[in-house]
């Protein structure tokens, strides 16, 4: 790798010299002939004159035809326009022969679509095909042909990396002489103060008088020649490694099915429309006259380049010498130690007592003090860690056992011991997964703590499931996949529990899989006991990577959180432990690790946090590395409460590390951070917090369960709501802006947790951000901390458009893109989309009288938006190719509520008509619908501005309006629950789900803010407007609220008078009042409605 990498650097050095002499032609044929570097521009220049030869003469020097769908694509259209130039030229033997000698090629791959472009020689004008009318002449289409070639390029892995030249400094092969040439001088035995220096083939020496002097230093022991640095490693024999075929490069070849990131694409005829705002995910797919796919695989990002720019100061005959790169052998032994272990968790912060031996556990990946927890006797446990509680626990049991295979019953009456293999979190928190040692795989929806229900069992392998894990891999759908002792890989869809693939190749029984992500291709590496390792994509070819795991380990496969760096972890047979970093690129070990200095007892079990260290559980400790040394960090001994292996797990944040502990415990450690959080969630863990702590206490001992119902009911009937009527009694923060503005009429925290977004009714946005500090290390929104009010140095802001503007009937909107870079806006004109880093005006699109209502992002690719109108159509737009991907018709008034789900596929909208329809994502259509119950005595009127948010399991949304609170399935519309406003109450003006979708915060016309639980909407706490309102006239209120997406009891309002509060409880209360639901026992119920069991059979 080594010397391939030196040598393309060297070529790239040689093109740079050769572009500063201007040798124009010697730099193409170097580029074509080197492969190293493609150059756009020059392509373009090329395809824009129609040097259709020369196009392809240089495109080959970099990629054939066979080599993917992105180069077959490339070659067919450059031959395609190739063509068609022909026949618009009226040179019919010219364009049989490109038919014949070059499209040709392409049938075999779609013969009907061969056939028809044949059809076009017999046609006068090949514009007669209505789908070719478009194509205006040969320059408007050369243009838009080079955009789309251009975009194919992006999104070729062949091209990876040569794409964009590399930045470094000007002339950068002439400095790299001059540095040679003074290291040269500098051993020169008597330097001349003027070197003389006529060539550089050969090495410089400086001739003197001295000559017989010199040939004698030069013989001397103490005097040697210049260290020397070949471009080819040698290993310790002198000869280079052996050669591995890189772990990425299965990835570009190509299936036999289509693959679903490719998927969705057609042969067409239509023009091809303007690309420029093409996504960089690749959707369509094909060969064809239609219109351009969405191209475009994310390239590598590129370094800043070489530091040369800093200026010496030198004596005159003086040389500038040059230090070789290299570390002291005291500087190596020290990196390890000079790695900072603060962000460690090191510190016990909890013991639970799990009372069986843990065998897997997992945290939830938003409600970071939640553990999962697996055992060796079946038995699944939800702890909350902050507080010691078990939230709710479940011991194995065969939901249908009418569904479920002999074999499985017999194993069970022959052995009905079975322990917990895996459990996992789905990565929104909404689905777990349990893997038992026979034969059997079950699913639970969580809504939280006190709403989990039985979802899927599936007889999946024959004997152990050894591993699980989540994947949106297929078409960007939820769906697991699952390995066992029977040798196989098998993925199957969430929520019908239909098998989707079945991967065999391994000899042995499978140890664990891990999916990922790579380059826009989705892909799964699996592990076996006998050591090997596989990948697999989603197709029917087979393994396309076949590799030993170090030391023929039992491995497992991990990422970082980033996805960019892949390690593995595993034992062999004789008890020796490996812990290695991979470089894909290579298909090499790139580093090994080092600590394991004894033989292990089990597999040892390895995870990954902050993108910077690894932990695993082996020789009664906790051993760490810094990924980026093979030294052990550190190690935890936890006072030698550990296991010989102990199973270890940290949260999201890697602030919290679960380990399982002797005599049947698991320890918490925490870093202080750690400590942090578990702190406020000791007086509030959702549902079953503290309340439910100090019932289970006093209820202590006591055994008649007449006796526990009877002290049950008496805390049911002394619960009281929480209100609060005083500043004294929670935090409350306005936040101040140097804006002149209208009332607040969106609210908005920024995902990231940082800022809140407002938008006014006078069409101007107003953001706040919290920077980092000492009493705010980590940036977040808070009470305890004034925010910035956001403004660029221009001066200018974030203003919509309001060019014929109704603003009696505008309704202002936005939506935030997922990572906060992007906000698209309207307030009755334009939509605007905004740079929120810079506040400019990346694009507008549509205008009046048909003005935007409701905005939505596509939850997964940020370019599709929904947009909700005022003439109650919903159009699906695409930003980057400025087209509306459907319409959606069906509601009677304007659009007042669109919400995605990515679990299911499917996007809801509400109108002004109280309707709500369920739309399919997949091909836009209407699947169901519902209406609004009509409390006693409203009428259709009060029923408008209907709004919809998805609760966090994706399966459930809270459907809100001036009179209710509503909580529906999304699969079925039905209401699940409802609360209607009363006589005595005013309307409702707004209302959201918690960052954890455990608590509904909604604010009414008279001031009044109020929290209810999510799950059944009782009313558990209320703020009087006194509380944080000054009397004025007209009176102030909240017109909307929002939540923060990370601090479940953090929440904020915009108001009337165009002022924003932040609302969080007393640091000492860390909640909002106390859920009457925990007084009737419901924390910790498990639903089991009647399960999903799904048979074990392909999919179609």
């Amino acid at each position: 790798m080594a010397t391939s990498m030196l040598s393309r650097d060297l070529v790239l050095l040689i093109l740079q010299f050769l572009e500063d002499e201007k040798y124009t032609e010697t730099i193409h044929k170097l580029e074509q002939e080197s492969g190293h570097f493609f150059n756009v521009k020059y392509f373009e220049e090329l395809v824009l004159a129609g040097k259709w030869d020369e196009v392809e003469k240089y495109l080959s020097g970099f990629t054939k035809v066979e080599d993917n769908r992105y180069s077959m694509k490339i070659f067919f259209e450059i031959r395609k326009q190739k063509y068609l130039e022909s026949l618009d030229r009226n040179e019919r033997g010219q364009a049989v022969e490109i038919l014949i000698n070059d499209l040709k090629v392409f049938a075999s791959g779609n013969e009907d679509l061969y056939k028809e472009i044949t059809y076009l020689v017999t046609l006068e004008n090949f514009r007669d095909n209505e789908r070719l009318a478009g194509y205006r002449d040969v320059e408007s289409a050369r243009t838009m042909i080079a955009k789309e070639l251009k975009n194919l390029l992006e999104s070729n892995p062949v091209f990876r990396d040569k794409l964009a030249f590399p930045k470094m400094k000007h002339s950068r092969l002439r400095h790299l002489m001059n540095h040679s040439l003074n290291w040269q001088h500098s051993l020169c035995v008597n330097p001349l103060p003027i070197p003389d220096i006529k060539t550089i083939l050969v090495d410089h020496k400086c001739r003197n008088d001295n000559g017989h002097y010199a040939q004698l230093a030069a013989s001397n022991h103490h005097v040697g020649p210049a260290p020397r640095s070949d471009f080819l490693p040698i290993g310790a024999h002198g000869l280079p490694g052996p050669t591995q075929i890189p772990l990425t490069a299965w990835m570009s070849s190509p299936s036999i099915l289509p693959h679903p990131a490719l998927s969705g694409g057609g042969i067409g005829f239509g023009t091809p429309q303007n690309p420029a705002f093409t996504h960089p995910a690749v959707s369509g797919g094909g060969i064809g006259f239609g219109t351009p796919p969405n191209h475009g695989i994310p390239t590598m990002a590129r370094g800043s380049g070489d530091s040369d720019n800093v200026s010496r100061t030198r004596m005159p005959g003086i040389s500038d010498r040059i230090m070789l790169p290299g570390a002291s052998s005291s500087q190596i032994h020290s990196s390890a130690a000079s790695t900072s272990t603060d962000e460690l968790p090191k510190t016990v912060a909890r013991t639970l007592n799990q009372e069986s031996v843990p065998t897997s556990m997992d945290f939830h990946p938003i409600l970071q003090t939640q553990l999962l927890v697996g055992t060796h006797v079946g038995e699944i446990c939800l702890w909350e860690v902050s507080s010691g509680l078990k939230l709710a626990s479940r011991n194995f049991q065969v939901w249908n056992e009418c569904s479920s295979s002999m074999i499985l019953k017999e194993a069970l009456n022959k052995d009905p011991c079975v322990s917990v293999k895996r459990v996992l979190w789905s990565s929104n928190g909404s689905f777990f997964g349990v893997a038992y040692s026979k034969h059997m795989v079950q699913l639970y929806v969580y809504n939280g703590p006190s709403d989990i229900r039985h979802h899927l069992e599936i007889d999946a392998h024959v004997g152990s499931v050894n591993d699980l894990a989540f994947t949106n891999a297929a078409s960007n759908q939820l769906s697991f996949i699952t390995c066992g002792d029977d040798r196989t890989i098998k993925v199957w869809d969430v929520h019908t529990g239909t098998r989707l693939n079945t991967f065999e190749g391994h000899e042995a029984a499978v140890h664990s899989v891990c999916p990922h992500i790579k380059d826009g291709v989705d892909f799964i590496f699996s592990t076996s006991v006998d050591g090997k390792i596989k990948a697999w994509l989603y197709d029917v070819i087979g393994s396309r990577l076949d590799y030993d795991a170090p030391g023929h380990a039992c491995a497992t496969m991990a990422y970082s959180a980033d996805g960019k760096r892949l390690f593995s972890c595993g034992t062999n047979k004789e008890g020796v432990s490996h812990i290695v970093e991979w470089n894909e690129d290579e298909g090499k070990v790139k580093r090994a690790y080092k600590g394991f200095e004894k033989r292990s007892f089990g597999v040892v079990q390895l995870d990954t946090t902050k993108n910077k260290f690894l932990a695993a559980g082996d020789d009664h400790k906790i051993k760490f590395w810094d990924m980026d040394n093979n030294s052990l960090l550190t190690t935890i001994d936890a006072g030698g409460s550990l296991p010989v292996s102990p199973r270890i797990r940290f949260n999201k944040e890697g602030n919290l590390l679960a380990a399982s502990a002797n005599d049947n415990k698991i320890i918490i450690l925490a870093t202080v951070d750690g400590l942090r959080l578990m702190r406020p969630s000791e007086s509030h863990s959702l549902f079953a917090s503290r309340r439910a702590s100090d019932i289970m206490k006093r209820i202590g001992d006591l055994r008649n369960m007449d006796d526990v119902r009877s002290r049950l009911s008496e805390e049911v009937n002394n619960w009281r709501l929480t209100e609060i009527n005083e500043p004294a009694q929670f935090r409350s923060l306005r936040l101040v802006s140097h804006v002149q503005t209208d009332k607040i009429a969106r609210l908005i925290y920024t995902n990231s947790g940082t800022g809140i977004l407002a938008l006014t009714l006078n069409a101007i946005h107003l953001l706040w951000r919290w920077p980092q500090s000492e009493t705010n290390p980590n940036g977040k929104a808070t009470t305890n901390v004034s925010p910035q009010f956001v403004q660029p140095v221009s001066g200018i802001l974030m203003t919509n458009d309001l060019t014929n503007a109704n603003p009696a009937e505008s309704a202002p909107c936005f939506a935030l893109s997922k990572n906060d870079s992007y906000v698209m806006s309207a307030s009755g004109g334009k939509v605007s989309l905004f740079n929120m880093m810079t506040f400019k005006t990346m694009t507008t699109f549509g205008s009046p009288p048909t003005a935007a209502t409701y905005l939505a992002f596509h939850p997964v690719d940020n370019n599709i938006i929904a947009v909700g109108m005022n003439d109650s159509t919903i159009h699906i737009y695409n930003v980057r190719s400025d087209e509306t991907k459907a319409k959606l018709n069906g509601h009677s008034k304007r659009i007042s509520g669109l919400a995605f789900s990515h679990v299911l596929n499917t996007l809801v909208s509400a109108g002004d008509d109280a309707e709500m329809i369920l739309w399919s994502t997949d091909k836009w259509e209407r699947m169901k619908s519902t209406t609004l119950s009509f409390p006693s005595g409203k009428t259709l009127g009060a029923m408008s501005n209907t709004q919809v948010q998805f609760h966090h399991n994706q399966t459930h949304f809270l459907a809100v309006n001036e009179t209710q609170l509503a909580i529906y399935n999304a699969m079925t519309l039905d209401c699940v629950n409802q609360w209607v406003v009363g006589g005595s109450s005013a309307p409702i003006s707004h209302a959201t789900f918690s960052g954890d979708s455990q608590l509904v915060y909604a604010s009414f016309l008279d001031g009044a803010l109020r929290v209810f639980t999510a799950p059944n909407l009782q009313l558990q706490c209320q703020i009087n407007p006194s509380a944080y309102l000054q009397p004025s006239s007209p009176p102030m209120f909240p017109i909307v609220v929002a939540a923060h997406p990370l601090n479940p009891n953090q929440f904020a309002v915009g108001l009337t008078d165009g002022g924003v509060y932040v609302f969080e409880p007393l640091e000492s209360d860390g909640q909002w009042g106390v859920p009457p639901s925990l007084q009737n026992g419901s924390a910790g119920r498990i639903l089991p409605p009647s399960p999903a069991i799904a048979p074990d059979h392909p999919h179609g």
